[in-house]
């Protein structure tokens, strides 16, 4: 599997407003705007977050100091940060602030998105620069500090206004396979502005990532298999997650699933209405599409001859059904464990479908003497090629419903519409 680095992702506009001059045609020198002549006034559309997720809850090691040290409550509030009686810091999200002296401060958490961001993979675009590198960093955030006119900043005029443009992103892993190519990392871009005019700052975010879930179906025929999902949960102390996953399951209403990416997906694929004891479920080969059509491109492989694609880097689980599971026939079931993904394009590596399908080709296998029905992953080409010597009685496929990557989106802070926010302290507690 080759591995790529690529671009995409969330966009967030951040609109800041300050006092303007007479004729901004040619781009700021070494002046700074002049401030506005009254207070700034606020106009925010920010993503409401999670409701169990409290961006403030920091580590005491990793906060960051957010405006100057005798920062009140109501002024660390009035510039989205958090405060805790003591101190104003940065919290769990993404902090973009526009100061009245020229100055873009950017503030990027790692948990502003699922799967957390890579602090170190965030850049501006201009990269030659030294001083357009991040001003500080802790692995939960980095903060960038640079003034409107530089490090690529675009420069235009809209009506009363001088507008500031820039935008940063994070690099996402690719894995790229012989039939498709997919991805398990948060995709993250940051639009970000400021508008200089005479009357107030102002802050505007207009888009935030997010992602999307799964579902069964039994095929008809001599032979007849199920794949479904478990969806059972840990609620006792020493409860292990990979076997109580598999105590429930999904029905046919609760699709389409949704899943995070990277969040794991609990795969059983079982025979239905057979009493035979003897005979033991094999899984040739199990795969992703994009549609409810096993054959369509792209595809993923996620076990090849009932062994993990070895060629993932998120190695599929191969669960062991045995005795213990508590089931009448173990030997009629299989189980394994992917982590989520998103297909990409092959070309631009460009996230392509939020949906996945996830198809397996089974057959029957009757132990004999000569073949224990076995599917070691190391096993000898001739071991595989007796495997393939099944009627097509004993053959079947089987596909699941459509898991839908879901995404979680991310507050952002805007603006700073007080003199006492400086630059934030990046050599603070870590």
């Amino acid at each position: 599997m080759e591995l790529f680095k690529c671009l995409f992702g969330v966009v967030v506009v951040l609109v800041c407003d300050v006092t303007a001059q007479h004729s901004w045609a040619a781009p700021l020198q070494k002046h700074q705007p002049p401030l506005p002549s009254q207070p700034p006034q606020q106009h925010l559309n920010v993503p409401t977050p999670a409701a169990h997720f409290d961006e403030c809850q920091v580590e005491e090691g990793e906060k960051i100091q957010c405006g100057t040290q005798d920062i009140t409550a109501e002024q660390c509030e009035n510039i989205n940060c958090c405060f805790n009686g003591r101190q104003c810091y940065y919290g769990k999200k993404v902090t973009v602030q526009c100061t009245r002296d020229g100055q873009f401060v950017l503030v990027v958490a790692r948990d502003a998105t699922l799967p957390h961001i890579d602090v170190d993979s965030v850049s501006l675009l201009e990269t030659n620069d030294d001083s357009c590198s991040p001003a500080g960093s802790t692995s939960a955030l980095v903060i960038f500090q640079f003034p409107v006119t530089t490090c690529g900043t675009t420069i235009k005029e809209e009506e009363s206004y001088v507008v500031y443009e820039n935008h940063i992103s994070s690099s996402y892993e690719v894995g790229v396979g012989p039939r498709g190519s997919i991805t398990r990392d948060s995709h993250f871009e940051l639009l970000f502005q400021c508008r200089y005019s005479s009357t107030a700052v102002e802050a505007l975010v207009m888009e935030v990532n997010a992602v999307p879930p799964p579902v069964p179906v039994a095929a008809a025929g001599p032979l007849r298999v199920e794949l479904r999902l478990g969806n059972g949960q840990c609620h006792s102390k020493g409860c292990v997650e990979e076997e109580a996953a598999y105590h429930s399951f999904y029905t046919q209403a609760d699709y389409p699933i949704t899943k995070m990416l990277r969040e794991p997906v609990y795969i059983e694929v079982h025979i239905l209405e057979r009493s035979d004891p003897n005979i033991v479920l094999n899984l040739e080969r199990c795969w992703a599409t994009t549609t409810p059509n096993s054959q369509s491109l792209p595809q993923w492989d996620l076990l090849v001859d009932g062994c993990p694609y070895n060629d993932d880097r998120y190695l599929t689980t191969v669960v062991p059904v045995d005795g213990s599971s508590g089931l009448h026939y173990p030997m009629h079931h299989k189980r394994f464990i992917i982590k989520m993904f998103t297909f990409v394009d092959q070309n631009t590596f460009t996230p392509q479908k939020d949906t996945v399908f996830i198809h397996c080709a089974t057959a029957v296998c009757y132990p004999s003497s000569t073949n224990s029905c076995e599917q070691p992953c190391h096993r000898q080409r001739r071991a595989a090629a007796a495997a393939r010597k099944v009627s097509s009685s004993q053959r079947t496929l089987v596909s699941s419903g459509e898991v839908i990557l879901t995404k979680r989106t991310f507050s952002a802070v805007q603006w700073e519409n007080d003199s006492s926010a400086t630059a934030p302290n990046t050599k603070s507690k870590r």
